[in-house]
């Protein structure tokens, strides 16, 4: 299992306050800064899992620059993507709800940094600061909402629109038409076998909109694969 490598105490020091996360970048600088004094920053691996359901949630992350994919998970074995995280978000908004335990298995889909900060510190701060209160409200629901929408997609949509959603969403996350994922990490997210990802990402190849190649992606036409997609992204881009 990868181990978390945290930054040297001096780069810590160096960012006084929060503003490569841009849900904590939303908030008063005041507030920025006192969440700051009990936040790190560490270095996540890709494949690296961060939660596993029913695991205690002994710290929350926000990303910075990496890509976290959260898991439904049963029977142990069978996944569906249920969300992802990027600069926008963080893992363990529940733990303010008193619920201690993730839901969710949380996995690393690309390298990069996180703030990080201990999770009964950031209860304490959550019932002191009432602009985190109105943040992490309108955040869960959001999480929610998005949820619930990827449920009915995986249900009534076909998998060629499914996957051409999750492209984009992977692209607006990570600001980048380039990235790699896996037949297999795509399979887990979408709740199929390989075999259906090979076929899917290969029709999408047949249309130029991308190219795929040992887990290599590049979006070639975002308009083509905006209209390929089903309308679910539309609840998913960044306004």
């Amino acid at each position: 299992m990868h181990t978390i490598s945290a930054h040297s105490p001096d780069e810590d020091r160096a960012q006084p306050r929060l503003a490569n996360n841009r849900l904590l970048a939303s908030l008063p600088d005041e507030d920025q800064r006192q969440l700051a004094e009990q936040c790190e920053t560490v270095r996540v691996e890709n494949g690296q899992v961060l939660t596993e359901p029913g695991q205690e949630m002994r710290h929350v992350y926000f990303p910075i620059d990496c890509l976290i994919s959260l898991l439904g998970v049963t029977g142990g074995r069978m996944t569906l993507e249920v969300g992802s995280l990027g600069r926008e978000g963080m893992l363990g908004a529940s733990v303010v709800l008193g619920n201690g335990r993730a839901q969710v298995r949380a996995v690393v889909q690309r390298s990069g940094r996180v703030y990080r900060m201990a999770a009964e510190d950031f209860v304490t701060e959550f019932y002191r600061m009432e602009s985190l209160q109105r943040l992490l409200h309108r955040y869960t629901d959001t999480l929610l909402a998005q949820a619930i929408q990827i449920a009915v997609c995986s249900r009534f949509h076909v998998l060629e629109a499914r996957l051409a959603r999750s492209l984009l969403i992977t692209r607006d996350r990570l600001q980048s038409d380039k990235f790699h994922l896996t037949h297999e990490f795509l399979a887990h997210a979408l709740g199929v076998r390989r075999v259906g990802v090979t076929k899917a990402a290969s029709a999408l190849q047949q249309q130029k909109l991308i190219t795929y190649s040992r887990g290599n992606i590049e979006i070639l036409d975002t308009a083509g694969l905006e209209a390929v997609s089903c309308h679910c992204y539309d609840l998913f881009k960044e306004k």
